[in-house]
């Protein structure tokens, strides 16, 4: 295995990780500790999802404009002077419109280069290289959800338990993220590997008419119907829950949260949760890998979704103890991991018969996946705000889990149920 290869593949999925992390979730965080309204802030927070929808309409087109590496580079330095100008505007102007531009470019930065580094992926390394770096590269991801989710949220906690307003620490750990992208790029320019030739670049209309060939023939698959219900559906609460699970939590008692401070949240959601999230994928990657996904949709259907109830309990109880938060924390998200598994196996399996449009059609179901979290997360804090209180909210998103067992139910047969056995 070239040692090479180990200089850049960590580095360049932890690089993927971090800015999706900040944008998607710790941004939720941030505007709640910057006293934005649950309606504001989840409409935003899945506003800046918007890029991951879009993706798959531009990814096609990078190659024309420029490398996959050269892609990567420049849109790691980029994120770093955003990250920097966000931690400027976050001082400035607080958390206004310019903030909310600014990390939605950030978003479309950050996909670009998720597009970029998983198309260099495929031809940086041989065949053998990209079965062996897969661990590799989904540790790094991994392991960048814990720095920016957890180690950063508790150091801009600290920061505030020193005395630095709440502006200026998020401020400061913003700026720190800028910099780390900042070196990765610089990093990155040494290390990629020269693997690109000058290129033939592919004509527009050959990229466009691949494209629509691909689209059609994907809605004129065999129970896209289905699929396509599934894919948007079957994570309805959790689309909801995760926009308003942070701002209950660091709410104060007094309006109906748990009253945590943003370090205890970045301890319980970015470190016990991101560990258990991992643990429970893990679970169900190996189980579906020894019986099929046919033995297990159930059981990870009720995973994803039952464990929400653990919300319900919060708001109605309001413990005091971090440890019973915390226990609730690893429950769900534990759950979320182990159900999200059938869900990433179902998409891989109804692309799998698509012969040349294979690639194609997986990444328009990862469109789809991301238009089924937006919309929903969008409207949540509305919701929330309409309900009143946090207890009948989470009960509205039980009754969301309802959808995603009917989902289920028409998917049951559209795939192999020994679909995922290792062979």
């Amino acid at each position: 295995m070239s040692l090479k290869s180990w200089s850049w593949v960590p580095s360049v999925y932890f690089a993927e990780g971090v800015p999706y992390a900040l944008i998607a979730t710790v941004s939720v965080i941030l505007l709640k500790d910057l006293r934005m309204s649950n309606r504001e802030l989840a409409m935003w927070t899945s506003l800046f999802t918007l890029p991951w929808v879009l993706k798959p309409l531009w990814a096609p087109v990078l190659d024309m404009a420029w490398t996959k590496k050269g892609w990567i580079v420049a849109m790691e330095l980029v994120m770093g002077a955003g990250f920097l100008l966000c931690g400027g505007s976050l001082t400035v102007f607080g958390s206004g419109i310019s903030l909310m531009i600014l990390m939605l470019l950030l978003a479309f930065a950050s996909a670009t280069h998720d597009a970029a580094a998983d198309g260099f992926y495929l031809i940086g390394l041989d065949f053998h290289e990209q079965a062996y770096f897969t661990g590799v590269r989904s540790t790094a991801y991994r392991i960048a959800m814990v720095a920016a989710q957890g180690v950063l949220v508790m150091i801009v906690g600290w920061m505030q338990l020193r005395s630095l307003s709440v502006s200026h620490a998020w401020a400061t750990g913003l700026a720190g993220a800028g910099a780390l992208m900042f070196l990765i790029g610089a990093w990155h320019g040494r290390t990629l590997p020269a693997v690109e030739t000058a290129a033939v670049r592919p004509a527009l209309d050959r990229i466009f008419q691949d494209f629509a060939d691909a689209f059609v023939s994907f809605f004129q698959k065999k129970n896209v119907g289905f699929a396509l219900a599934f894919i948007l559906f079957y994570r309805l609460g959790e689309s909801q829950l995760v926009r308003l699970a942070a701002p209950f939590m660091l709410e104060s008692r007094a309006r109906g949260g748990l009253g945590l401070h943003v370090g205890s949240q970045g301890f319980l959601y970015g470190t016990i949760g991101v560990i258990c999230l991992l643990a429970g994928g893990v679970l169900g990657g190996w189980l579906i890998s020894r019986d099929g996904i046919g033995k297990w949709m159930w059981p990870m259907a009720a995973a994803i979704n039952l464990p929400d109830f653990v919300y319900v309990y919060l708001a109605i109880v309001r413990p005091d103890s971090l440890w019973i938060a915390g226990s609730a924390v690893a429950l769900e998200q534990f759950g979320y991991g182990f159900g999200f598994t059938l869900y990433m196996i179902f998409m891989v399996a109804f692309a799998s018969d698509s012969g040349k449009f294979k690639t194609a059609h997986f990444a328009l179901m990862t469109g789809f996946m991301a238009l089924g979290m937006m919309l929903p997360g969008m409207a949540s804090g509305w919701v929330q705000e309409k309900i009143g209180n946090y207890p009948g909210f989470f009960w509205y998103v039980m009754i969301c889990t309802i959808p995603g067992f009917l989902v289920t139910a028409l998917v049951t047969k559209t795939v192999s149920p020994a679909f995922g056995i290792r062979r």
